[in-house]
């Protein structure tokens, strides 16, 4: 990077650690998300044909509520047979049946959302100091750097925000759902 002032280097690395940063925290909150989802329904299955859950002793848990704002249906199984079950123990506390609420829109948690906009403000700071630097610094190389860092930083904030209030998992997966069987 012969021609490029050393002030301009620091900051070049310096916003682009703020996005290896901000997409590493992207990814861990992925991830995160993912598995605590899955692992609040291990053994269960849904049946997206006949909209319900069996549980891992073949009992079904049938929708019992829906609610449109929140866009969730909350499935439970019944009592009888949960309080007679055998894995009652690992599976619930509740003497009303094991629940599992699943998620039907495009809904985020709010830990993910929480995420995103930690890395879209890691990547705005990116940006800023793109910017500023940009107008502070003379010569045609370092601008054209600059300004090419900038709009990589813009589209990869565009695609963050368009993103925000995207769920990346399919309709029915148990990445999907929620349970409250443990808390009557």
């Amino acid at each position: 990077m012969a021609g490029l002032p050393l002030e301009c280097i620091f900051l070049l690395a310096y916003a682009l650690s703020l996005a290896l940063i901000a997409f590493l925290l992207e990814w861990i909150a992925g991830h995160a998300h993912r598995r605590s989802m899955a692992s609040s329904t291990a053994g269960f299955i849904y049946h997206s044909d006949r909209d319900i859950w069996k549980c891992p002793q073949d009992q079904h848990l049938f929708p019992i509520f829906s609610d449109s704002a929140r866009k969730t249906v909350v499935y439970r199984a019944p009592a009888s047979a949960c309080n007679a079950c055998p894995s009652k123990m690992a599976c619930t506390d509740s003497n009303h049946g094991r629940e599992i609420e699943r998620q039907l829109g495009d809904v985020e948690s709010g830990m993910r959302q929480f995420h995103r906009a930690l890395s879209l403000t890691l990547l705005a700071l990116g940006g800023l100091i793109l910017g500023v630097e940009l107008f502070r610094t003379g010569g045609r190389l370092p601008r054209t750097v600059l300004a090419s860092t900038l709009a990589l930083f813009c589209l990869l904030i565009a695609r963050l925000s368009r993103n925000r209030n995207r769920n990346n998992f399919p309709e029915g997966s148990t990445e999907q759902t929620l349970h409250r069987g443990m808390y009557p």
